[in-house]
C-alpha cells in the first residue's frame, strides 16, 4: 500500500512539474510576443516616424500581424521536428529562438538613427518571433496532454491556455512599471527597450526548466515501437481522414478563437485608446484587470469541459461573443467616454466632399500619402476616434461639418515631406477646435468614466474568450493521432490565431478608417466567430475523455 501511495504521489509531482515547466515556457513566449502588441502606439512613433499618425499606427499593427503571418510556417517546421524527433527538443529550440529575437528588438536602432533600415530589421525579428511561436504552442499543449489522465486532460491543458494571460500580464506589468519609473517622455525615447531586454532573464529560467523534462510518454512509446512517422507532412495533409480533421479544427474552432480572443485582448486596446480616447495608462490598468480575471477561468473552463464536454463549453463562448460584439462595444463606449458618446448622438460629424477624390484608407506597407482633401479630413477624424458620415458637396470642395462649426479642408496634392505634415497638423488642430466647439471632448476623462459598467462588459468578453480557449488545447489534441499530432494540430491552430487573429487589429482598424464608423470594424470578428459557431454545431464531435492511443 505504501508503494502504491508513493507511486501516486510521484506521478502527481511529475505531472505538476510537466505543467509548470511547459506553462512557464509558453508564458515567456507569450510575454515576448505581447510586448510588441501592447507597445504598438509607441512602436509606430519609434520605427515609423516618417508616416503620419494614422498610417504609422496601421503600419505598426500590420507588423504585429506579420509576426502572426509566419506562425503557420513555424508550425510546419517544428511540427515535423516534433513528430519525427520528439516534443521536448522542438520546444527547447522555439523558446530559445523567441527569446533571442525579443532581446535583439531591444537593441535595434530607431528610425531617427538608421532610417528605413530600422523597420527592416524589426520586420526580420518579428518574423523570427512568429516562426518560434508557431512551434511553441503545439509542442507545449501536446506535451502536457500526453502526460495527463484522460479524465483530467482539459484541466491540465487549461494551464497551457492560461499561460497566455500570464505572459500578457507580465508584459503589461513590466510596461506599466517601466513607464512609472522612467516617466512617459523617457519611456517614449528609450524606456520602451527595457521590457524587451528583460526577456533574457525569463529565457534563462525557461530553458533551465525545460532541459530537466523527459520526453512525452506517448512519443517515447512510438519511438520504442519503431512507429515514428517518417513523413509527417504527407501523412497529416495527404490522408483524407487527417485532412478532414485539419479543416474541422480550423473552421470549427480556430476561426472563432482568432476572432474572439484577439478582439478581447488586442483590438479592444486599440478601440479604447484610439477610438474612445482613453489614456494609455487607464487602458493598461483595465487590461491588467481583464488578464488577472482570465487566468483562473482558462483552467476552470478546461475543468468544466472534463465534466460536460468540450463542445458545449466552446460553443457557449462563441455564442456569448456573438451576442456581445455590437451592444457590448456600444456600452463600452458609453462607459469609457460618455461625453464622446453624447456628442456623437447630439452632433453627428459630416464630411462634405467629392467622393471621387476619396481613397481607401488602408496602407499597411506605408507607401501611400493620402494627400487629397477628402483623405486628409477622414484620416484626421479616424485618428481622433470620431465617427462620421460622408455626403457629396455641391461645389466639389471638402469640409468637415460639426453642428454649426464648419472647417474647410485644403488639398495636399503636390505637397511632400515637411509641407504635407505641416498641412495635416494644421488641419488636425482646426478640426479639433471645431469638434470642441460642437461639444466633443479632446480626450476621455477617466474620472467621468462609468467604471462598473465598463469593467462588467469587458469581463463578459473575457468569459466568452476563456470559455472558448480553455478547453481548446484538449479538444485539438484529441482530434489527431499521435504519429502526426504535432504537425496536424499546429497548422490549423496557427492559421486561425496567426491569420484570423493576428490580422484582426489592423484589418478592423482599417475598416473603421474606410467607413468612418468606429463600430464597423466589429464585422470582422462577427463573421469569423459565426463561421465557427455554425461549423461546430453541425460537425464537431465530442471528444471528452478520449484515450489518445485510440485515435
Amino acid at each position: 500500500m505504501a508503494s502504491v501511495a508513493q507511486s501516486e504521489g510521484h506521478e502527481a509531482w511529475s505531472m505538476k512539474r510537466v505543467v509548470v515547466a511547459s506553462s512557464a515556457g509558453t508564458a515567456f513566449e507569450w510575454y515576448d510576443f505581447f510586448i510588441f502588441g501592447s507597445l504598438a502606439p509607441v512602436i509606430s512613433k519609434v520605427f515609423f516616424a516618417g508616416l503620419d499618425a494614422t498610417q504609422a499606427l496601421i503600419a505598426a499593427l500590420a507588423l504585429f500581424a506579420a509576426g502572426f503571418a509566419f506562425r503557420p510556417l513555424g508550425a510546419l517546421i517544428f511540427g515535423v521536428v516534433g513528430d519525427r524527433m520528439g516534443r521536448k527538443g522542438a520546444f527547447l529550440v522555439t523558446v530559445s529562438l523567441m527569446g533571442a529575437a525579443t532581446f535583439l528588438i531591444g537593441l535595434l536602432p530607431t528610425y531617427a538613427m538608421a532610417g528605413v533600415v530600422a523597420p527592416i530589421l524589426l520586420i526580420i525579428l518579428r518574423i523570427c518571433q512568429g516562426i518560434a511561436l508557431g512551434g511553441e504552442y503545439g509542442g507545449a499543449a501536446i506535451y502536457v496532454a500526453e502526460h495527463a489522465p484522460n479524465d483530467r486532460r482539459g484541466a491540465a491543458t487549461g494551464w497551457i491556455q492560461s499561460s497566455a494571460s500570464f505572459g500578457l500580464l507580465a508584459a503589461l506589468l513590466v510596461i506599466v512599471a517601466t513607464r512609472t519609473v522612467v516617466g512617459e517622455d523617457a519611456f517614449a525615447d528609450w524606456g520602451w527597450r527595457i521590457p524587451f531586454l528583460l526577456s533574457s532573464i525569463l529565457l534563462a529560467i525557461s530553458v533551465y526548466m525545460r532541459v530537466k523534462l523527459a520526453e512525452s510518454p506517448h512519443f517515447a512509446k512510438l519511438r520504442e515501437d519503431g512507429e515514428v512517422c517518417k513523413a509527417p507532412l504527407r501523412e497529416a495533409f495527404g490522408r483524407r481522414d487527417n485532412l478532414k480533421r485539419v479543416f474541422l479544427a480550423f473552421f470549427g474552432i480556430m476561426c472563432a478563437q482568432g476572432a474572439v480572443w484577439y478582439f478581447t485582448f488586442f483590438y479592444m486596446q486599440v478601440f479604447l485608446e484610439r477610438s474612445l480616447g482613453l489614456p494609455g495608462a487607464t487602458k493598461d490598468l483595465l487590461l491588467i484587470v481583464m488578464t488577472i480575471v482570465s487566468a483562473p477561468l482558462y483552467v476552470f473552463f478546461g475543468w468544466l469541459s472534463d465534466r460536460i464536454g468540450r463542445k458545449p463549453v466552446m460553443v457557449g463562448g462563441m455564442l456569448l461573443a456573438l451576442a456581445l460584439y455590437f451592444p457590448g462595444s456600444h456600452l463600452i463606449a458609453q462607459g469609457a467616454n460618455p461625453a464622446l458618446a453624447a456628442a456623437q448622438r447630439a452632433t453627428p460629424v459630416i464630411v462634405e466632399t467629392d467622393p471621387a477624390t476619396c481613397s481607401v484608407q488602408f496602407d499597411p506597407v506605408g507607401t501611400a500619402k493620402f494627400t487629397s482633401a477628402c483623405d486628409i479630413a477622414k484620416s484626421t477624424l479616424v485618428t481622433k476616434g470620431i465617427s462620421y458620415t460622408t455626403r457629396p458637396s455641391a461645389d466639389g470642395e471638402t469640409r468637415v461639418v460639426a453642428g454649426s462649426s464648419m472647417v474647410p479642408i485644403k488639398n495636399g496634392d503636390g505637397l511632400a515631406g515637411a509641407d504635407l505634415r505641416a498641412l495635416k497638423s494644421l488641419t488636425a488642430a482646426e478640426i479639433g477646435g471645431a469638434l470642441q466647439a460642437a461639444g466633443y471632448p479632446p480626450s476621455a476623462d477617466p474620472k467621468a468614466a462609468n467604471l462598473p459598467l465598463l469593467i462588467s462588459i469587458l469581463l463578459l468578453f473575457v468569459v466568452a474568450a476563456t470559455a472558448l480557449y480553455g478547453p481548446q488545447a484538449a479538444a485539438l489534441v484529441e482530434m489527431f493521432p499521435t504519429r502526426v499530432r504535432y504537425t496536424a494540430m499546429s497548422l490549423p491552430y496557427h492559421v486561425g490565431t496567426g491569420w484570423v487573429g493576428g490580422f484582426l487589429p489592423v484589418t478592423s482598424f482599417a475598416i473603421v478608417a474606410i467607413t468612418g464608423n468606429i463600430y464597423s470594424g466589429l464585422w470582422y470578428a462577427v463573421v469569423f466567430t459565426a463561421i465557427s459557431a455554425i461549423v461546430s454545431l453541425l460537425f464537431l464531435k465530442e471528444t471528452r475523455g478520449r484515450p489518445l492511443e485510440e485515435i
